[in-house]
């Protein structure tokens, strides 16, 4: 059994100075959602062995909040460009690339890739009210932990997991709910 934490990067500024949408910071905002969301993620207490990211400067800021909130500053991301702006199914061959010896695996990059990567491998089910909610969007530094009953990462393939456990920003502060802006 394999657990796979997928965190997107927290809300990015959009009116930032930046040339390249890779070198695009968080703000204020996604700060916070990040550092509630690290904090929920130690409350419970979920093992994490290896973190795979996103190169781009506003995932490396979320987990540069997260993880020491979080409990896992210890861990050095692995760094993949791949991942920014992957597909789900790229990200798929990153998880079985680098997954390795990993038990509790956490990735973090962007949308849509990480929103449809959690729909490839969790299998639909008209009960299934977290996947619903991933449907409708898997907002800025949401975090979704699944549960995967495969041997090595390499066995890795789509509607093989459960969603064990979704959480967005909002959930812990309502304050964080997107107002009229595109989260």
């Amino acid at each position: 059994m394999k657990s796979l934490t997928i965190l997107r990067h927290a809300k990015s500024g959009w009116d930032a100075a930046v040339e390249r949408d890779f070198d695009r910071p968080i703000n204020a905002r996604g700060a916070r959602g990040a550092e509630l969301i690290g904090q929920y993620a130690k409350r419970q207490a979920w093992p994490i062995d290896r973190i795979v990211a996103s190169p781009a400067v506003r995932v490396a800021e979320t987990l540069a909040i997260f993880q020491p909130a979080a409990g896992l500053d210890r861990i050095e991301p692995h760094w993949d460009r791949r991942i920014y702006l992957a597909s789900a199914a790229t990200l798929i061959d990153v998880l079985r690339d680098t997954g390795g010896d990993a038990e509790h695996l956490l990735i973090s990059g962007h949308n849509p890739g990480l929103e449809d990567l959690i729909l490839m491998l969790v299998p639909e089910a008209p009960d299934d009210a977290q996947r619903a909610l991933v449907e409708e969007k898997f907002p800025t530094c949401a975090l979704a932990r699944l549960d995967l009953d495969i041997a090595d990462w390499s066995d890795l393939d789509v509607n093989q997991a459960r969603l064990a456990a979704l959480i967005r920003p909002r959930d812990l502060d309502p304050a964080l709910a997107p107002a009229m802006d595109d989260d």
